[in-house]
């Protein structure tokens, strides 16, 4: 390794960095930029969007923000000694030891492996004293070092997680868990909680095998010891990656903090599922694979599964969004906005219909078109401009196409694993084809993957087991779903949807801007959160049915999205002395960021300030919808900020109204967040909160 992983100029003793881990974290990406390692603006952003997602503190006074960021240019390390101790949200108090572990987006797996030994040695009592009692930099550089070379500060807790069975033919003389560890991040909960499993069942004199399920190179666990396991757990906040390997086993399930906070009960609760034949077990059987990552066995609730597959559906879903839409909006660009409509429509010529385009087609060029197809036109090179157009237009079409059924698909995937993408898929097509829309996507996504997963439960002989997940299941569960939408749920939800797009549509004046505001407070909420992305999916559905009440609920939802970080970037030039040297830098990268329509530019100024920030940005965000509804913005463009100028309709007016749009409610939502500050002091913000 070129570089170390820490050095002295990376540590801190008993330095006082704030008060709240906001300001802690801040102070460690700048001394982390100050070598050199990172872009301090970009590394703390990211810090404390990941903060977000999970509290970082671990308990024991010990907190370790991380993240993976691009703004990291070298894996770094760097360690404060507070003083005083700060909230990190740990259940037993404050921290006094801060780890920042701050791993380039392109990290490969040696450095994460020294990342993982360093998260395991913050589970040993030893190498805690010695970073409490450390006098000097130095010693705490050569602690960390010692760690990571992989000196042991005590005996290994276990064999490793990929180690053979040993050749005997006698059984183990007691009890054999295996467990699996993983968190969103996969650097530093990950190994701690395998740490401290490892550990609790040594202490428990049972033999205990644990797969770290981390960013870097996974080893897996020997499929003969997983045969042999009395019981398995599973210590993840995301899904376990090849599940089916545990089929047939009893599981306990808990939080990846669990396991590090309390391995000793985990390992209590598997024992006596071991011995308890009523147990909940792994769903479908390991030979046959029907198991899945978000299959049997789980222990979430209802609604916390249903809320994370429809959160699966959209995120798979967005990139043919994002895709097909800004494609479609070039084809406008390229090759004017009546490109869509049929040979002969009020005497426009299309090139969008592939089965007859051609050079010849293309040349007397588009009527009506607004944009550089009908400046083609004029200039004389219309045929190579708008055969680009239609050809842009036709791939972005077919793109668009895969919307619904990709939502429904994935969504049937989260709750089923693979056994539920093929009914998914094609219950989404079939919606498309009756007209159910994206409703009725979300309708076969759920149906889907609850009957894939119910039926990947059923006991069936072996013989017929490894038929289940490639056959009958998507057979069987495909023809209900497709049945159940032709005979039953088709006309229904189909009138439904054109219900609400003739409201849509019929929408005018006061119902429009009411929306436009519903609208913008969603999108500023929780900045791109479930609640933002619920908006966005609202809007970015509605672009399959290409009219224009649809295109200016798109181009409401876009300008409200732009608001948060152009509102806190504009607040940090007017009234500096408010925010800290962070906060400005924050501030400086956001003007990008919220040109560009990413919400979540914000976040660093939310997630320190919720209670000042997140209110006015909901009053700019409403301000804007509003004015955008009332002025009739539409947009064809599912994403792109002001990149995307030129897919707002109608033109030029609609680029004007977009931009008052805009500026008003970053005007508004700025002045409302410096006012809250002016009137309101951190102090007492803190003290209500």
């Amino acid at each position: 390794m070129s570089e170390p992983l820490i050095t002295s100029e990376l540590v801190l003793l008993d330095a006082d960095l704030g008060s709240t881990k906001t300001e802690v974290i801040n102070a460690m990406a700048a001394l982390v930029a100050k070598t050199g390692r990172a872009d301090e603006a970009g590394l703390a952003a990211d810090a404390l969007a990941r903060e977000e997602k999970a509290v970082t503190g671990l308990g024991g006074g010990i907190a370790i923000p991380h993240c993976r960021s691009a703004a990291v240019h070298t894996n770094t390390l760097a360690f404060a000694r507070l003083s005083p101790k700060v909230e990190f949200g740990a259940a037993d108090g404050p921290a006094d030891l801060a780890f920042m572990i701050a791993a380039s987006e392109g990290s490969d797996d040696a450095h994460l492996t020294l990342l993982a030994m360093l998260a395991r040695s913050l589970m040993r009592s030893e190498f805690l004293e010695g970073l409490r009692s450390a006098t000097t930099p130095q010693q705490i550089v050569d602690l960390v070092n010692q760690a990571t070379a992989g000196a042991e500060l005590s005996e290994p807790a276990v064999a490793p997680a990929a180690a053979t069975v040993a050749a005997s033919g006698n059984e183990p003389p007691f009890k054999l868990i295996v467990a699996v560890t993983a968190c969103p991040t996969g650097i530093a909960h990950t190994f701690m909680a395998a740490d401290g499993l490892e550990q609790a069942g040594k202490a428990a004199g049972i033999e205990m095998h644990v797969e770290p399920q981390g960013s870097g190179k996974v080893e897996w666990l020997d499929p003969a010891l997983i045969a042999r396991a009395d019981a398995v757990i599973f210590a993840t906040d995301v899904p376990v990656r090849e599940r089916e390997r545990f089929a047939g086993l009893p599981v306990i399930e808990g939080g990846v903090k669990r396991a590090i906070n309390e391995p000793a009960k985990l390992i209590a609760e598997a024992l006596v599922a071991a011995d308890n034949p009523d147990a909940r077990k792994v769903a479908g059987t390991a030979s046959a694979g029907a198991a899945s990552a978000g299959g049997g066995g789980s222990q979430l609730s209802i609604g916390k599964r249903v809320q994370q597959a429809l959160m699966t559906g959209v995120s798979y879903m967005i990139p043919f969004v994002a895709a097909g839409g800004l494609l479609l909006a070039l084809g406008f660009l390229f090759g004017g906005f009546d490109i869509a409509l049929s040979p002969g429509v009020n005497g426009a010529r299309t090139c969008a219909q592939l089965t007859w385009l051609s050079a010849d087609a293309c040349q007397a060029g588009i009527t009506g078109g607004k944009s550089i197809g009908a400046l083609a036109i004029a200039a004389g090179w219309a045929s190579g401009v708008n055969y680009l157009g239609a050809v842009l237009f036709a791939i972005g079409g077919a793109a668009f196409g895969f919307l619904v059924p990709a939502l429904s698909g994935y969504i049937a995937y989260a709750l089923a694993g693979r056994p539920g993408i093929a009914p998914g898929f094609v219950g989404g097509a079939i919606s498309v084809t009756l007209g159910a829309g994206f409703i009725g996507g979300l309708i076969t996504g759920l149906l889907a993957g609850v009957i894939a997963l119910w039926i990947s439960g059923f006991k069936v002989k072996r013989w017929l087991a490894g038929l289940m997940p490639v056959v009958i299941i998507p057979l069987v569960v495909t023809a209900v779903v497709g049945g159940l939408m032709y005979f039953l749920l088709g006309a229904p939800l189909a009138n439904l949807t054109k219900a609400m797009q003739d409201g849509l549509t019929g929408m005018s004046g006061g119902s429009a801007v009411f929306l436009g505001i519903v609208l913008g407070l969603m999108m500023c909420f929780d900045l791109g959160g479930p609640v933002n992305k619920a908006a966005y999916l609202f809007a970015t559905a509605g672009l399959s049915a290409a009219t224009a009440a649809n295109f200016a609920v798109m181009a409401a939802v876009m300008a409200a999205g732009m608001v948060p970080p152009l509102a806190m970037a504009l607040a940090t030039v007017v009234r500096k002395k408010l925010f800290t040297e962070v906060e400005r830098e924050n501030g400086a990268a956001a003007w990008l960021l919220g040109a560009s329509f990413i919400s979540e530019g914000a976040i660093p100024f939310a997630a320190g300030d919720p209670l000042r920030v997140i209110p006015s940005m909901m009053v700019g965000g409403a301000v804007t919808g509003a004015l955008s509804m009332a002025l009739g913005v539409g947009l064809r463009a599912p994403h792109g900020g002001i990149f995307v100028l030129f897919a707002f309709q109608p033109l030029p007016f609609a680029i004007f109204g977009f931009l008052i749009s805009l500026i008003a409610g970053v005007v508004v939502a700025a002045a409302a967040v410096l006012t809250m500050k002016t009137v309101w002091p951190k102090k007492e913000v803190a003290a209500v909160a």
